[in-house]
């Protein structure tokens, strides 16, 4: 449950402003200008730091309903490039393109990715297969998940397949964040990016139907996950 103790707003109005903020694509001085419009005084630095403490809360929220979904049988793994000091996007999701798992990562190396794939089939299980790109890193950091499943009893491992074509399915995916996060300019901290991202993302499941709670609002579900 995320806590909105002490805070000069109600939770109404803060949930409002975060959903509009990591649904549509808007800069916080757009946002400050739309939430006037509504009678709500509120200046963008605020706006700021309530999607920097609020959204990076919303993928514990989700948690719930990931994990109890049975293992896939293909993921596909983008990985994309940010303005927060070069970090890097990690993201995979089925063939029928609902988002699995995403993380915000420093680097683009081994470590990162057989972290990101450790953390995804903790809570999305063990797919069948997982396509990725040319990178080297993802490869490696797969085949070094493969090792740990093999050792570790789990029965079976994972088939890496590296095709541009699949890999054209989350790129065509991708491109809803990479337009929600355009009229930002750019991330100028790792936490707030993360933070930011972290709320896209929540929404972005949310509008592909990855929760499965059809004729449910939009906004409804998302304001559900701060319960």
């Amino acid at each position: 449950m995320i806590d909105f103790k002490r805070n000069q707003f109600p939770k109404s109005v803060i949930l409002y402003a975060l959903f509009f903020y990591v649904r549509y694509g808007v800069s916080y001085r757009d946002l400050e200008e739309i939430m006037a419009e509504r009678g709500v005084d509120i200046d963008h630095a605020t706006l700021s730091l309530w999607v920097v403490r609020f959204c990076r809360c919303l993928p514990q929220m989700l948690s719930r309903e990931r994990s109890q979904r049975p293992p896939l049988g293909v993921w596909m793994v983008p990985i994309s490039r940010f303005k927060a000091k070069c970090t890097y996007l990690y993201r995979a999701v089925d063939r029928d393109e609902k988002t699995l798992d995403f993380m915000l990562s420093e680097r683009r190396d081994t470590a990162a990715a057989r972290r990101f794939f450790k953390r995804a089939v903790g809570t999305n299980g063990v797919p069948d297969r997982i396509a990725i790109d040319k990178s080297g890193a993802n490869l490696a950091g797969l085949q070094s998940l493969n090792v740990i499943l093999k050792f570790t009893g789990a029965g079976r491992i994972i088939s890496i397949i590296q095709s541009k074509y699949l890999n054209n399915i989350v790129e065509q995916d991708h491109r809803f964040v990479k337009r929600i996060t355009r009229p930002m300019l750019g991330f100028k901290a790792f936490h707030s990016a993360a933070a930011t991202l972290a709320g896209i993302e929540t929404a972005h499941m949310i509008r592909k139907g990855k929760l499965d709670q059809d004729g449910v609002p939009f906004f409804k579900q998302f304001a559900a996950h701060a319960e």
